[in-house]
């Protein structure tokens, strides 16, 4: 398969961001299939006419059912919000189509379950969209870790952390409303940290959490009234990982100064490495073999080409950013729809996420410790 057409269902935030790697994708790893932006779809027609021309897409259409049945489509991104994720999913499976989800995969574990089931009936490529299993640094950690280079793992510890909505009159966008989101910074920032965890540590035993709303009322998108907040504004949780490591994790939209603050910290027997999303192109690593006088964290540049993606791109210490997690997204997408092999992290790693998502918020409820059930 030499072209791979894209119907990609939204077009806003993450729309963006998707179209932008499937742009740059075959420009800098020409072995991968070229993707063609055959179809936009959208529900605001001159909103939707707008994004296509700028975004690159050949067509446009506020129908989905259409663009998912069109038998010019061979895959099928899912960019919009949280509500209709399951929905387009099935009708993809049900057209044959290929598919890549943004995350969360849905906003409740049925639906994540029942999208799971449609794709591996259908035998379609599908991925769930945690871009930041892509950060070059990231994926040379996953590298060093399976290299045994911590020994037994100890801890995992996170946190994602957002202040756009500190103002009390910051208005209420889908992203504060349930039926839209599903969850607040639960379900959009955690699960990225849960993604994250499962990649560098495995599998989550056991969690016990807790979550808050702080402002209960926002005004609506319009300015002529006020509504009720049905999400939650932070969400903090304890876990016990299988292999016996414990976990501890974190996610606010109330952290003022903190605009897209993400950090983790793995300490192992040999041990520890840390990363920051805001210095992205660099682990940090401590290791017990140093010698007593040189013992300290030290700081790996992971802009060589031998780091995981580098090659293609520019030469050492010429840096790295957040597109560029994208089109390593969508490069091992589309290779796995040329290759007919199945790619991570696809519907299932998407649903073990969900699953331990969903054992948080019962845990928020009974007050003890819940297991995730997939």
């Amino acid at each position: 398969m030499k072209r791979v057409r894209i119907a990609m269902i939204g077009y806003r935030f993450m729309g963006r961001v998707h179209a932008h790697a499937y742009r740059t994708v075959h420009h800098f790893f020409p072995d991968c299939p070229e993707p063609e932006l055959a179809l936009l779809v959208g529900r605001d027609e001159a909103a939707l006419k707008q994004a296509a021309q700028q975004l690159g897409f050949k067509r446009w259409t506020t129908d989905w059912r259409a663009a998912v049945q069109d038998p010019q489509i061979d895959a099928v991104d899912i960019s919009s919000t949280g509500n209709n994720h399951c929905e387009v999913a099935l009708a993809a499976a049900a057209a044959k189509k290929h598919v890549i989800c943004e995350k969360p995969l849905a906003n409740t574990l049925p639906e994540a379950r029942e999208m799971v089931l449609a794709v591996e009936r259908a035998g379609i490529t599908n991925m769930t969209a945690f871009n930041y299993r892509r950060v070059p640094a990231v994926s040379f950690a996953k590298r060093m870790i399976e290299e045994g280079r911590l020994g037994r793992i100890y801890h995992f510890r996170a946190r994602y952390l957002q202040d756009w909505i500190l103002d009390p009159q910051f208005p209420l966008v889908w992203r504060l409303q349930a039926d839209q989101a599903g969850s607040g910074p639960h379900g959009d920032l955690n699960a990225h940290l849960i993604d994250l965890s499962r990649y560098l540590v495995g599998e989550i035993e056991s969690v016990c959490g807790m979550k808050e709303t702080f402002i209960h009322e926002r005004p609506t998108v319009d300015g002529k009234a006020r509504a009720k907040v049905s999400v939650e504004d932070a969400a903090l949780f304890l876990a016990r990982f299988q292999g016996g490591a414990l976990g501890s994790f974190e996610a606010t939209r109330f952290a003022a100064g903190r605009k897209n603050h993400l950090t983790w910290e793995i300490n192992g027997e040999k041990g520890s490495l840390e990363f920051d999303l805001e210095r992205l192109n660099e682990l940090r690593f401590y290791s017990e073999e140093d010698r007593g006088t040189e013992r300290g964290f030290r700081r790996i540049y992971v802009t060589e080409g031998q780091h995981p993606y580098v090659a293609a791109w520019w030469p050492p210490g010429h840096i790295l950013g957040y597109e560029h997690t994208f089109t390593h997204e969508v490069l091992d997408f589309l290779r796995a729809v040329r290759d007919g092999k199945p790619v991570a992290p696809d519907f299932r790693d998407g649903l073990r996420c969900q699953a331990v998502l969903d054992a948080v918020l019962r845990s928020t409820s009974t007050g003890g410790w819940e297991h995730p059930e997939a």
